[in-house]
């Protein structure tokens, strides 16, 4: 049996308009009406990810009971699982939505929950499987972040901070991902005791972070010029049936597929705190940890 699940309330304010158009588009297999409902359950769980992430997944779990066959639906689970430190439950997850999307734009939020349940040796040999070149650019910078993190969980630092050693890496330009990789870069030079370079470094990952906030609306791929002031830098410190019954035929979420053994996972596997984008593009993520 099922564990009993309460849906969470939906405020009168959130439309399943409000839901990125591709993902809308997902669930046009399911009836008008489940489609809305799964659609609404995820916007609010898209704007609860970071202040409430439990709630969010909640909301995600409303909407996988309905929708369990949806890839966009079984990906905001392996998401919210995520972010609640469920990496077990992130991992079934994202070895679903993998097989159902055909994508791996995912893998590095695989990786990381690897390093969560405790297994870095594994989450390198998951990230090398891959062609980093049929990934985005945001993808290739959080799958290196979360190599690099894998490297320090297994004390190698100097091969850490060659993970991040990527094209994106360019202290003059400034995308998205940017901030992040540039704090990963500083940490794993703090890591290495090279001290003033890690403040460099850090002080870019700040000015970048700034500038992307400031062109924000101008969209994902927009690159910003970055001119660093001369002055001395700061020491770093440095991470679809009818809406109201459940699909029948829908696996049951946050158990593992027929074909896909759950894993040997520890139950005790540490949190991970974030700092890495997964997806830069159509829809809100949580960040990779970095430590």
């Amino acid at each position: 049996m099922r564990p009993r699940h309460d849906d969470p309330d939906l405020p009168d304010d959130v439309q399943p308009k409000d839901l990125d158009k591709v993902a809308r588009n997902e669930l046009r297999t399911l009836s008008k009406d489940n489609a809305e409902w799964v659609a609404r359950h995820l916007v609010m769980a898209g704007r609860l990810l970071e202040e409430d992430p439990e709630l969010a997944h909640r909301h995600v779990l409303s909407a996988a009971r309905r929708a369990g066959r949806i890839a966009v639906v079984r990906e905001s689970l392996a998401i919210s699982a995520y972010a609640t430190g469920d990496f077990a439950l992130a991992l079934r997850e994202l070895r679903t939505f993998r097989r159902i999307s055909g994508s791996d734009e995912q893998v590095p939020l695989m990786v990381d929950s690897e390093r969560g349940v405790g297994r870095p040796d594994k989450a390198l040999e998951l990230g090398r499987s891959i062609d980093r070149s049929s990934l985005s650019p945001g993808a290739q910078v959080s799958l290196a972040i979360a190599m690099s993190g894998a490297r320090l969980d297994l004390g190698q630092p100097e091969l850490a901070l060659m993970e991040l050693e990527i094209p994106q890496l360019d202290p003059d330009r400034a995308f998205s991902y940017s901030p992040a990789l540039f704090s990963a870069y500083a940490l794993v030079l703090e890591e290495l005791g090279r001290a003033d370079e890690a403040a460099v470094w850090q002080r870019r990952a700040d000015i970048a972070e700034r500038a992307v906030f400031a062109a924000e609306g101008g969209g994902d791929d927009e690159t910003i010029e970055v001119i660093e002031e001369e002055h001395e830098a700061a020491p770093s410190t440095g991470r679809q049936t009818d809406a109201s019954v459940p699909d029948a035929s829908a696996p049951d979420i946050g158990q593992p597929d027929a074909d896909e053994p759950d894993p040997d996972v520890a139950p005790d596997a540490p949190a991970l705190n974030p700092t890495a984008t997964l997806i830069e593009e159509d829809a809100d993520v949580p960040q990779q940890r970095q430590d």
